[in-house]
């Protein structure tokens, strides 16, 4: 495909977006049927940041930053930066002064499976970022790619305008069809938690709880006393 900017791609709704963000990334994932994770390879520069928003995609080409330029026009405030490279690449695509301009955009945070930084100064300024390396290695601005185009990033389809969530435990991009029915399935998972943990505080074991204690025989798992245990192991207790 030719290289284009498109201007003007559906965004998942901003409120369910935000609902999103609030529950994290592992409740989400659990949610929706364990799908959307990024390869766990894509890790936060820095830990305690939980961010939710709107993909704005960007394909460039290994140690060329070029696209990241054209792409912060195309950001909005609830947007998240999603950076690819067309081949691997660990090159520091990313840095503070890009930071600096999404900051002013209202851009929540950078998603990127090549390399990042600067990072001292992103993690000063609050930018949250995840990628899959730091690396002091620069950048140039001399080949064309794409913005806003469906891509793969850490394995895992992206499209402008999908939901992306994003926390200490990873990654995870929602179809932007899906984002409310997402929101009422993380709801009912906290709910359903939240019975377990009240039941788990007041005593109850996993076991019973989950129905796992009838099921132990299936899996070949047996009770045997210390001294059952030594007579068919030929072990001392």
């Amino acid at each position: 495909m030719r290289n284009v900017v498109v201007t003007d791609p559906p965004r998942a709704d901003a409120a369910a977006v935000d609902a999103l963000a609030g529950f994290g990334v592992a409740t989400v994932h659990e949610a929706i049927g364990r799908t959307g994770l990024l390869d766990p390879r894509v890790r936060p520069v820095h830990l305690g940041s939980r961010i939710g928003g709107t993909a704005v995609t960007v394909l460039c080409w290994p140690g060329d930053n070029l696209m990241i330029h054209v792409a912060v026009e195309q950001c909005r405030p609830g947007d998240v930066l999603v950076v690819t490279t067309n081949s691997p690449s660990t090159d520091g695509l990313f840095g503070e002064l890009f930071a600096t301009a999404l900051q002013r955009r209202g851009v929540r945070g950078l998603i990127t499976d090549a390399g990042v930084r600067d990072v001292a100064e992103l993690h000063e300024m609050g930018f949250p970022v995840w990628s899959a390396a730091v690396s002091a290695q620069g950048s140039v601005k001399a080949t064309g790619g794409s913005v806003n185009v469906p891509v793969v990033v850490a394995g895992r389809a992206v499209r402008p305008g999908d939901a992306i969530v994003a926390d200490d435990d990873g990654v995870l991009c929602v179809p932007r069809e899906t984002v409310r029915t997402a929101v009422t399935a993380a709801q009912a998972r906290v709910d359903k938690e939240e019975a377990s943990r009240a039941a788990f505080r007041a005593g109850e074991l996993g076991l019973d709880r989950y129905g796992l204690r009838e099921r132990l025989p299936d899996f070949g798992i047996e009770y045997v006393t210390a001294d059952e245990y030594a007579r068919r192991s030929g072990e001392p207790t």
